[in-house]
Order: structure tokens, then sequence, then C-alpha cells
């Protein structure tokens, strides 16, 4: 017996083993019981999909923070070395005081 498109997950690779033996137990049950539980499976897969696009989403963005940070703590410490130059300099214009 073929097992239905709806019951078969994307990617088996990352789709997680339990899911998958129960998509295989869902398959062995009759037609009324199948019918009744594919629904039921194919929320708890979209939900899955859904809850790994936004781990994935929030990765890149915590990746872009992480790339900003250094951006800006970069920028920080020229700002730092530019005042401290330019701090040296009226003193050597002002020695006097």
């Amino acid at each position: 017996m073929a097992q239905p498109h709806s019951l078969r997950p994307s990617d088996p690779a990352t789709i997680p083993s339990e899911l998958q033996e129960l998509a295989n137990a869902i398959q062995g049950l009759p037609e009324p019981y199948r019918a009744q539980l594919d629904p039921v499976f194919q929320r708890v897969m979209d939900g899955i999909r859904r809850r790994r696009q936004i781990l994935s989403l929030v990765q890149d963005a915590l990746s872009e923070l992480r790339m900003d940070m250094k951006y800006l703590l970069f920028d920080l410490e020229a700002t730092r070395r530019e005042r401290d130059e330019y701090r040296r300099q009226l003193e050597q214009l002002r020695p006097g005081e």
C-alpha cells in the first residue's frame, strides 16, 4: 500500500524520527482512522515547519546583530582614538595652560 502524499514528509532528513514513525503508524491504520488523524498530523508538520522558519529568521537576525555590534565597536574605538589624538594636538597648541 503506497503512503499518501499528505503523510509523506517533504524532507525526511529534517523531520524528527518520532514523527516519521508516527506517519508510518498512521499509514498502517484503517482508512477511517487515517482520515481522522491525517489533518492533525499535517497541522503538527506545518507547526514544525513554521517553527523552523522562525528559528532560521531569528538566527539570521542574531548573526546580523552580532555583525552590526562588531561594526559599532570598531567605530567607537576609531572615534575614541580620533578624540584622543585631537586632545593631544590641542594640548600641544596650548602647552602653558
